[in-house]
């Protein structure tokens, strides 16, 4: 007995060691794969949810595959950008996790996968979807716009500007001067 806990099969509720599981050589890259994974812990079920369309119908896929796969995904993501038609977009974590959450929603998709390529254009078409929003708030802002609902800018204060304080010979004079104007000097 190895005295680490033991590991309970989702499917079939079995018990076993972790080594059972871990048995092959590629098993246990696709666990490091998986481990040095970027992002939450969602991105890592939804990518093996993901890699799971690659196998046919009837059919599951190899240890080995699997860990290509992952392997693949994994490098992308911690590039990330995505090379799509010539262009590359941005491809921070979340689009990665929209990207993979969209193909998985989309059950009119034909297994088993053959490319990564449907992934790579829905990423692309959502970092294209998020630059053209931020171009289109750049030009509101630009053309005095404010959002729906929103205040407008605060208005520029300017610096109060302190008035030119006169000497006592100045003011002395200038009383002189509008004494005589209004005739209180004799």
């Amino acid at each position: 007995m190895s005295g680490l806990p033991l590991v309970t099969c989702p499917s079939c509720q079995t018990e076993a060691p972790l080594e059972v599981y871990l048995g092959t050589d590629d098993a246990r890259g696709v666990v490091e794969i998986m481990a040095r994974m970027p992002g939450p812990p969602s991105l890592r079920k939804s990518a093996l949810r993901y890699v799971a369309l690659f196998a046919p119908a009837s059919q599951r896929l190899r240890w080995g595959r699997v860990e290509k796969l992952l392997g693949e995904l994994v490098e992308m993501i911690e590039s990330g950008r995505v090379e799509r038609n010539g262009r590359n977009w941005p491809a921070p974590v979340d689009y990665w996790q929209h990207g993979i959450d969209a193909v998985l929603a989309n059950s009119a998709l034909r297994r088993p996968l053959k490319s990564h390529g449907y992934l790579l254009e829905v990423i692309a078409g959502h970092a294209n979807s998020a630059e053209a929003q931020a171009e289109r708030k750049q030009e509101a802002s630009r053309a005095g716009h404010t959002p729906v609902g929103g205040l407008p800018p605060a208005p520029v204060r300017a610096e109060p500007v302190e008035a030119p304080r006169a000497s006592p010979e100045t003011i002395a004079a200038t009383l002189a001067a509008a004494k005589t104007i209004v005739g209180g000097a004799k």
